[in-house]
């Protein structure tokens, strides 16, 4: 939810920070802060609002110093503001924090009784003041952070410095993300990979309940209870300037037409067309387990979920086996029946959602396998999970996802095939002729980029609207919840997606001649019912906004035709996906809102 960066080393800590959490202002942007120690001395600085408001703070004082921590806040406890901007200290010990101390009222009221003086509405601050009770007491950095940790409830990952104790930085993590850099004579620390790719691509993952303590010269990474834990690095392939908008206006635009490629490598290595067969690496299952199973659950939140949704569709229809898809807030509430014969399948674009990862967590806690689609390599879903499927969409910043869902869905593709296989539903040729239908999609998605500016041109005839409607049917009707979730995430303009053959159930009185309605409508089994839906709404005046692949006899019939280019029923929901994120785009361009991050949002969102 929160961006973190720590470094320490033989540089000055203050531009490696900033350069950080530039990356990671996905994560957050309400306010921002920074912490160096300068010998003993601890120089803060801290800002409302995004990160821009540190730097121009910074270049009128700057904070010195080869140690230090900083932090770009999504507002949890206590609203946006300078002093609940992190990091916060107490004494001698600083900390910047990401997660929920779900226990933090209990505690707040122990230090007030004695004598500790709160100045924000944060639950971080209690740790640091937490932490230098400790020390107080045992006059030991390490030891007062173990002892600190040891009373939290929830969920961190925290950087802590103390200014006793000035050449040591020390790290821990339960229930957020935290990745450990490796540099020559220095260490970094930080919420997210594209923070450190600037400085190194040797990365170690904490795991839940561990601490690292670093020095200049040496790392020591344990477990609260002092246990050590010994972890090899991980060579990240990632380029740093795959996290940059390399000329793009925005970085979700840029992420729109890294889909080709995207897909291309998702797909890469693991189609075996000769063999009528699918290799996924890390799945981990075996053909028997995957032939024994008699359930499907896919869990997941927001666009992910819209994925899991299409993904039913695949799996349904390949493995011939029931799958039960659930929001991920509410999977593990409602006492799902899970056994040693179900499968979860957990989609996480950063692979730290908190709801998802509870749910997993729920799955496995009864018996059943899971396996997570996940973007990124070793974070805690992936980690927790029996197998992985990885979907190589590279580091996606815009907070409104595109090439992380379209690769989801390849995933789900691809283990749909997969399943039925194992299974006996789907037969070689069957898989080959699927085989090829996949590998003309990067091309093909390259083709419906190309419609880009004829969708800025209806863009601008629509921005200035209070509503929109998407209507889609059968596995379309995911991709209509899509478009109206990425018009209202970037634009704040209101729309809802509908199945179109529910329209005349309720959302038929909505429709007049101010009220666009995107209908989706390519070439399918379900074409002649779309059409007639899209009938009525033309006939109560609503403007009509078609999305097809073999519609030329719709053109009279509707305000705006976007037709994209013919491919399998089962792969269509990815090409109608594009139009759906170019349409967003450049609404909430023409709008002037701030479309990489949108207010009141989060790229990871890791509590609950």
């Amino acid at each position: 939810m929160c961006g973190i960066v720590g470094y320490i080393g033989q540089q000055e800590a203050s531009p490696i920070i900033i350069n950080g959490l530039r990356r990671l202002e996905y994560r957050g942007y309400d306010s921002a802060g920074i912490c160096t120690l300068n010998g003993a001395e601890a120089q803060i600085r801290r800002a409302e609002g995004k990160l821009i408001n540190l730097e121009n703070i910074l270049r009128e004082r700057p904070a010195q110093g080869r140690r230090g921590i900083g932090h770009t806040r999504w507002a949890t406890h206590g609203r946006p503001s300078e002093i609940n901007a992190h990091p916060h200290k107490a004494s001698n010990i600083i900390v910047v924090h990401n997660g929920i101390i779900e226990n933090y009222l209990k505690l707040k009221e122990r230090l007030q009784a004695a004598g500790h003086n709160f100045k924000s509405e944060t639950d971080t601050e209690i740790i640091a003041h937490l932490v230098e009770e400790h020390y107080r007491r045992v006059n030991d950095f390490e030891t007062a952070v173990r002892a600190a940790l040891a009373e939290a409830e929830g969920a961190y990952a925290v950087a802590i410095l103390c200014e006793d104790e000035p050449d040591k930085l020390i790290a821990a993590k339960l229930g957020a993300p935290l990745v450990i850099g490796q540099g020559e004579g220095e260490f970094f620390v930080a919420s997210d990979i594209p923070a450190l790719l600037a400085h190194t691509r040797e990365m170690i993952f904490l795991e839940d309940g561990e601490i690292a303590v670093f020095t200049t010269t040496d790392m020591k990474i344990s477990t609260l209870e002092g246990e050590p834990v010994t972890r090899s690095s991980k060579t990240i392939t990632w380029s740093p300037l795959m996290a940059e908008k390399g000329g793009y206006k925005h970085f979700m635009l840029k992420e729109i037409y890294e889909q080709p490629r995207a897909l291309a490598d998702t797909i890469a290595g693991r189609l075996q067309g000769e063999e009528g067969d699918i290799y996924l690496e890390d799945l981990d299952i075996s053909a028997e387990e995957l032939a024994s199973l008699d359930k499907i659950f896919i869990i997941a939140c927001g666009t992910s979920w819209h994925a899991g949704l299409v993904g039913k569709f695949y799996i349904e229809k390949m493995a011939r086996i029931p799958v039960e898809i659930d929001i991920a807030s509410e999977f593990r509430y409602r006492d799902p029946i899970v056994t040693d014969k179900s499968l979860t399948v957990l989609i996480s674009q950063s692979g730290e959602t908190a709801d998802t990862l509870a749910g997993l967590r729920e799955a496995k806690g009864k018996g059943g396998k899971a396996v997570c689609i996940c973007n990124v390599v070793d974070s805690s879903i992936a980690r927790e999970s029996d197998g992985v499927i990885y979907t190589h969409a590279g580091p996606e910043i815009g907070v409104a996802s595109t090439k992380a869902f379209t690769t989801q869905l390849v995933a789900l593709y691809l283990l749909a095939i997969k399943l039925g296989r194992a299974r006996g539903t789907l037969s070689a040729d069957d898989c080959r002729d699927q085989v090829e239908a996949l590998l003309a999609l990067p091309r093909q998605v390259e083709e419906t980029l190309e419609l880009d500016s004829q969708i800025e041109q209806i863009a601008r005839d629509y921005m200035n609207v209070r509503d929109f409607l998407y209507l889609g049917r059968g596995n379309q009707y995911p991709i209509a919840l899509e478009g109206a979730l990425k018009l209202k995430e970037i634009s704040y303009i209101h729309a809802e997606g509908y199945p179109a053959g529910e329209m005349k159930h309720g959302p038929i009185a909505l429709i007049d001649e101010t009220l666009p309605v995107v209908v989706l409508v390519p070439r399918n089994a379900t074409y002649d019912k779309v059409v007639s839906n899209m009938e009525e709404v033309c006939a109560r005046g609503g403007r009509v906004i078609a999305v097809t692949s073999d519609g030329d006899e719709l053109q009279d019939k509707v305000s705006a035709l976007i037709k994209i280019p013919e491919t399998t029923e089962d792969l269509m929901p990815i090409l109608t996906s594009i139009p759906m994120q170019l349409l967003a785009y450049h609404v909430a361009v023409l709008k002037g809102t701030d479309v990489d991050q949108p207010r009141n949002l989060a790229k990871s969102v890791t509590v609950e």
